[in-house]
């Protein structure tokens, strides 16, 4: 595990430890960013199992988790649900706004923030987070805004590299590991 760590700037590992929430958008980040319609207007998205998996153990160890998301799509209200989000915003044109309210409402500051995000409408948040992340198919200005580029593109497991990331950071993740293999 500490060989996850290596190559990754003192800088951000320094950022990651003082995560207590982690925000993602979902298309582009929890999905590839394709969007699938059947015959009958269906929406159909496809999610990365080991995103989901990361939730959880976030949670456990004290990082709540949350998406903020400028569609509106019942698809994805049903993963947030499933996965135990703490909490899911859709349907948001001004994240800026959505994120300052979700940090009062927990009494967090930006600081204690991370964000994921992919474009134009996730850069009010991206500047201005403690740490924030784009994945590695970003678009180009979007990757220039952020602490971290993602090695893995959307739906590929972003938002599970970022959760190890924090938990690793924290020095939890080794833990973590040990405890698995030891029940």
């Amino acid at each position: 595990m500490e060989n996850y760590l290596n190559g990754i700037d003192d800088k951000i590992l320094k950022k990651a430890a003082k995560i207590k929430l982690l925000i993602t958008d979902v298309d582009g980040v929890l999905t590839d960013g394709g969007v699938i319609y059947d015959d009958h207007y269906l929406e159909l998205k496809k999610f990365n199992v080991k995103d989901g998996l990361i939730v959880k153990v976030l949670q456990k160890h004290g990082v709540m988790v949350g998406a903020i998301t400028g569609r509106n799509s019942p698809v994805v209200r049903s993963r947030c649900k499933e996965l135990g989000f703490d909490f899911h915003y859709h349907g948001i044109k001004d994240k800026g706004v959505q994120l300052r309210e979700v940090l009062d409402e927990y009494d967090l500051s930006l600081e204690e923030c991370a964000y994921i995000g992919d474009d134009l409408i996730d850069l009010p948040i991206l500047c201005k987070v403690g740490l924030s992340v784009a994945p590695m198919d970003a678009l180009p200005y979007v990757k220039e805004e952020v602490d971290m580029v993602s090695s893995l593109p959307g739906g590929r497991g972003v938002f599970r590299e970022v959760g190890d990331l924090i938990l690793s950071s924290k020095g939890l993740l080794k833990k973590i590991i040990k405890e698995l293999i030891e029940k």
